[in-house]
């Protein structure tokens, strides 16, 4: 019996997001075009709205022409990161309107909104402003981050 080599089994990330974008690049997408797309995914993915993400991600991505399944790929696997600065936003946008800090937590969060969403709304809303405001300001900053280190790279992986 003759010997073979073992085949090993590409890793979660080999499977999810190396050969997704490989397969993008020998289908004519541009390098920076999908540094693009990978840049304003993570931004989108990161709005500190829960249930929202997908929805923006598919709205920006239709404006602006971008890959629809590498934008909601990094969606689902920026969610981790996404509630881990729903916080920080808060707390920063707190900062930035210089008003004092809200008292959150999960369970309380959850269950005013699960008893009455007009008056969650009510109590909690300017809390949302405050995290939108600083989400918007980090915007550009994420894009430009993630897209100009990426142009190279993804053109150097194009190339093999």
């Amino acid at each position: 019996m003759p010997d073979s080599a073992p085949t090993s089994r590409p890793s979660f990330w080999q499977r999810r997001l190396v050969a997704p974008l490989r397969a993008q690049l020998t289908q004519g997408v541009t390098p920076d075009r999908l540094a693009l797309t990978m840049a304003v995914g993570t931004a989108c993915s990161l709005l500190p709205f829960l249930g929202f993400t997908a929805l923006l991600n598919l709205g920006v991505g239709l404006v602006l022409r971008l890959n629809q399944p590498i934008l909601q790929t990094l969606n689902q696997l920026l969610g981790p990161l996404q509630l881990l600065l729903i916080l920080a936003y808060v707390r920063a946008g707190e900062f930035l309107w210089r008003a004092a800090p809200m008292p959150l937590s999960i369970p309380t969060l959850a269950t005013a909104f699960r008893d009455d969403p007009w008056a969650f709304l009510q109590r909690f809303g300017l809390t949302g402003v405050h995290a939108a405001t600083a989400w918007l300001l980090s915007v550009p900053f994420i894009v430009a981050a993630l897209y100009f280190p990426l142009r190279p790279i993804l053109r150097r992986f194009a190339q093999k």
